[in-house]
């Protein structure tokens, strides 16, 4: 059996079976199985769930009882098979038709037979298989074409008119670069440059943050230079939070929700690890993510504390120069990282997030000092997310005003979509 597709098949079943986020789930499989191709094992896993719903129209149509009736190891295999038939040319039919088979055989005992017919029903029927029709109905043809739960393109169209939202379907299904932020307390820009170029690989500088870069080429989370701590994987729009920040040599920064530490980090270098900096998360094990990438960075002035942010620490109150409430949210700016987030059920959970966000910038903002900066930043485009939340919590907390309002989107930007908002506190209360 062929080690790059058991590899993938056993990431989808993580992610299907258990939620796993696909980007984690694919990381834990490459390293425990080593696939001769990680770059094909990362190619079919974020191609099958990015397309998992156009891939399920069509194999509704196959199989005789639909694919509800089948379990998720059959399903899974069939989407894997004809992902390679549909949509990977350097594929040839036979491998993807023979492989799926082969896979079959050892994770769904007696689907042999199903798998290998209905693959090859694909084969003679995919030049006449269509999409449904749009003039019938514009929001099944928009989730089926770009595979995105109907709630998501609807939600976006009480924002965004339906050009601008079909562009930014189609920028979600687009691969993301491989994006880093160099550690300026290890190595300067240029040096990091030279020696990722002498090891073949392909970079250019970033457009937004000056500290970012984009890089082409394999395994580069497995070179000496990762291990080192002369960089981190960050999109700009996540480095830009910290730009926008803009700490200064010997601040004390609350970093509330911080985990898993991309931001803390990134905060930290710009401090040149002076001064301190609180990062704070509910669960003290997402917290020893964070203590860990501080040590790989040679960072020495991040605390953690395991703290619920929607509660106000008295110990912390009007204490902090800056502070940064990047708060939960439905992470519909970065599916292109995370496509598995397109199929999000709409839960009531997800109702409340506003207001749970509301809570946490609340709580957040008596930390900072008279003539302090608070950031409010989400993963996400949602304006009921980001303006709304901010609009309220400016017309109650009188005493901040609102200085900047960013909002990168894919579509338009190249970058996650991202929300930041700049408030300062004024010296005195209303």
């Amino acid at each position: 059996m062929d080690i790059n597709r058991k590899t993938a098949y056993n990431t989808l079943m993580d992610v299907e079976a258990n939620k796993a986020y696909s980007n984690l789930a694919l990381n834990h499989q490459i390293r425990i199985s080593k696939p001769g191709s990680p770059a094909f094992v990362r190619e079919l896993v974020y191609g099958v769930l990015e397309r998992k719903l156009t891939l399920d129209y069509y194999l509704d149509q196959l199989v005789d009882q639909g694919i509800d009736s089948l379990k998720k190891q059959e399903l899974t295999i069939l989407r894997m098979g004809m992902y390679q038939l549909g949509w990977m040319d350097s594929v040839p039919e036979y491998a993807a038709v023979n492989e799926s088979v082969a896979l079959a055989r050892k994770y769904c005992k007696g689907k042999a037979g199903l798998v290998n017919g209905v693959l090859r029903e694909y084969l003679n029927r995919r030049i006449r298989m269509r999409l449904p029709e749009r003039d019938e109905d514009e929001i099944r043809y928009l989730s089926v074409k770009y595979s995105y739960a109907p709630w998501i393109i609807e939600k976006w169209l009480e924002f965004y008119k339906m050009d601008f939202v079909e562009r930014l379907l189609e920028a979600g299904n687009q691969k993301a670069p491989m994006t880093i932020r160099y550690n300026w307390l290890k190595i300067v820009k240029q040096d990091l440059i030279d020696q990722l170029r002498e090891r073949g690989y392909e970079v250019e500088e970033g457009k937004i943050c000056k500290n970012s870069l984009y890089v082409r080429g394999s395994g580069l989370l497995d070179t000496e230079f990762y291990r080192m701590g002369l960089f981190t994987p960050q999109d700009e729009s996540s480095t830009l939070v910290s730009e926008k920040l803009d700490p200064r040599h010997g601040d004390l920064v609350v970093d509330v929700c911080a985990a898993p530490g991309g931001k803390t980090t990134a905060i930290a270098e710009r401090m040149n690890n002076t001064g301190k900096i609180i990062a704070t998360d509910i669960y003290r094990r997402r917290l020893d993510q964070v203590d860990k990438e501080a040590r790989r960075l040679g960072i020495v002035n991040i605390e953690t504390r395991a703290w619920d942010a929607t509660r106000v620490d008295s110990s912390l109150v009007e204490k902090a120069d800056r502070v940064l409430c990047d708060v939960p949210c439905s992470g519909l700016g970065v599916i292109r990282r995370k496509p598995e987030i397109k199929y999000k059920e709409k839960t009531r959970e997800m109702d409340y997030l506003p207001q749970k966000q509301l809570a946490i910038l609340s709580a957040s903002s008596e930390y900072v000092k008279p003539n302090g900066t608070l950031i409010y930043s989400t993963c996400t485009i949602n304006p009921e997310e980001n303006e709304k939340v901010v609009n309220a919590f400016l017309k109650k907390y009188t005493w901040f005003r609102k200085e900047e309002r960013t909002l990168l989107l894919p579509n338009i930007n190249g970058t996650d979509g991202f929300f930041i908002c700049v408030m300062k506190r004024t010296g005195l209360l209303d």
